[in-house]
């Protein structure tokens, strides 16, 4: 009735194989060893399809959908990657597009949900590096530190796109303040530049002027 699987060449096939063969058995009136066993088989499939799904922990909701394809791409356009390689520790991306959660690209971003509170992006160096930062707890996820829930309870936690800061803005915010500081420092430059051309202007027309009464002063020959 059943087809025979190796469990060397596709375990998977197998224990689904073998978990069919014990409920026929239960239908047809021949007991299995343990109920608990079946009980157990069923939450061990649970678990392992829970384990096969990718983490999102870090991931923005608006950006959810995003990682839902199979094969996904860095948002800087330089390549892509597969969705089994999305937080797992290891930098495929320079813009950290697929490392949201784990500390393993240097520009990643890690999103704080802080439900009932303010949510906030993290620099992805501040992930499991046993400093609570993220109100809800949610960047200390490795277990070796516990941070409690410390978000304000009845606070705005409706996620709109003016939370959402991209990249590109965060970028354009910091040039926007450098060439502030370069503004103010070229007019600091040419402001002492301008009042040396005032103090030399001074000069010559206070040594002008005594030149002037001096000629005035001097005795004329006689005639």
């Amino acid at each position: 009735m059943y087809e025979k699987v190796s469990s060397s060449d596709c375990p998977e096939a197998y224990d689904f194989v073998t978990a069919g063969k014990i409920l026929t058995e239960m239908e047809a009136g021949h007991s299995p060893k343990s109920m608990s066993f079946v009980l157990l088989l069923s939450f061990c499939f649970f678990f392992a399809s829970v384990r096969s799904v990718p983490s999102l922990i870090g991931v923005h909701p608006l950006d959810e959908k995003y990682y839902s394809s199979e094969v996904i791409k860095c948002k800087d356009g330089s390549r892509s990657f597969t969705i089994d390689r999305l937080n797992d520790d290891f930098c495929d991306c320079v813009d950290g597009t697929d490392e949201p959660g784990t500390s393993a690209c240097a520009r990643g971003k890690f999103y704080c949900r802080n439900m009932g509170s303010t949510p906030r992006f993290l620099f992805s160096s501040r992930v499991n590096d046993h400093i609570c930062d993220c109100c809800d707890g949610s960047d200390e996820y490795d277990g070796n530190i516990f941070c409690p829930n410390t978000c304000v309870m009845g606070g705005n936690a409706a996620y709109k796109n003016s939370y959402y800061i991209s990249t590109s803005r965060d970028v354009d915010v910091i040039n926007r303040k450098v060439k502030e500081e370069i503004t103010k420092e070229d007019l600091f430059h040419r402001l002492i530049g301008l009042k040396l051309v005032i103090i030399l202007q001074q000069a010559w027309l206070s040594s002008f002027c005594s030149a002037l009464i001096l000629s005035t002063l001097k005795p004329q020959p006689a005639g």
